[in-house]
């Protein structure tokens, strides 16, 4: 006799997966709305976990080699590739078709090819030498911010998350991410993905639960030091109490123009989106006799 076990979803923080401080979880449904599973709802608690992660992580993350960094997100491309049916399983009832949703996921794994091609050339392409009057060089050169948050849209829950972030943490960030609300389920097998793979545990954490709950308290964290606010832009009440709570606490505020746009195209990809979250650094060096 076969049993039909069914997947117990989780939130993963610190590189595990606990069921959440606050012992909650709320329905998933299909647009029928048919229960597919029950999503952890997480707490304030869980967000404030999820950030010592990420900032106990960052310095070593970022202490890699560019290249070894590159190396790591191309690990995460493998092995979606590897459970790309059970992707296309779960992001079809938000992509509205078997072909919709393969296209998604296709373009999500590509996408970490792309960007962990970018890891050792954007101190190149990023930086520069420059002009002055005077015996000395000066250098301008591209860092990570440190923790940056990332709230995922609920259009394309696969492609805009790992849309915003790949270019997040390949040049050393670390990420603390608000998963889509509505369709939360294949944000957390991409961190099975991301947990299997070569990712150090709390680069990457990853927190399902009502937005508006979370948003202000992530945004607000005094320790997050940038927010992709991509996935409040439909919501002008949760997106301005969110701006407002991270200009309190002098956090940079990042999004795309909108959360609708077509994320699986090669428009929804670019090094803007990584230079949005370093620093600019510059460093003077006279010049010998």
């Amino acid at each position: 006799m076969r049993l039909d076990v069914r997947k117990t979803y989780k939130v993963y923080i610190g590189g595990q997966f606990p069921r959440s401080e606050s012992g909650r979880t709320y329905p998933v449904l299909d647009g029928d709305g048919t229960l597919l599973a029950h999503a952890v709802l997480g707490s304030r608690k869980d967000v404030r976990d999820a950030v010592k992660a990420a900032r106990s992580a960052q310095a070593g993350w970022a202490g890699r080699t560019a290249y070894n960094r590159g190396q790591v997100l191309y690990r995460v491309a493998e092995v979606m590739e590897g459970r790309r049916a059970q992707f296309i399983a779960e992001v079809e009832p938000a992509a509205g078709n078997t072909a919709a949703a393969a296209a998604e996921v296709d373009a999500a794994v590509d996408r970490w090819v792309w960007y962990a091609g970018w890891a050792d050339k954007l101190a190149h392409v990023a930086g520069t030498v420059n002009p002055v009057a005077g015996p000395y060089f000066t250098f301008t050169m591209p860092e990570p911010t440190g923790v940056v948050g990332v709230v995922c849209p609920d259009e394309a829950p696969l492609g805009a998350l790992v849309a915003r972030l790949a270019p997040a943490i390949v040049s050393g960030n670390t990420a603390v991410v608000l998963a889509s609300e509505r369709w939360p389920l294949a944000s957390v097998t991409l961190a099975e993905a991301i947990a299997t793979g070569d990712v150090p545990g709390g680069v990457v954490n990853i927190i399902t639960g009502r937005r508006r709950e979370l948003v202000p308290v992530l945004a607000g964290h005094r320790d997050v030091n940038a927010v992709d606010l991509t996935g409040c832009a439909d919501d002008h009440e949760l997106l301005t109490r969110a701006e407002a709570e991270a200009a309190d606490s002098v956090t940079r505020v990042v999004k795309a123009l909108t959360s609708r746009r077509d994320w699986s195209s090669p428009g929804a990809q670019g090094v803007d989106a990584v230079t949005d979250l370093m620093e600019m650094k510059s460093v003077w060096h006279p010049i010998g006799p």
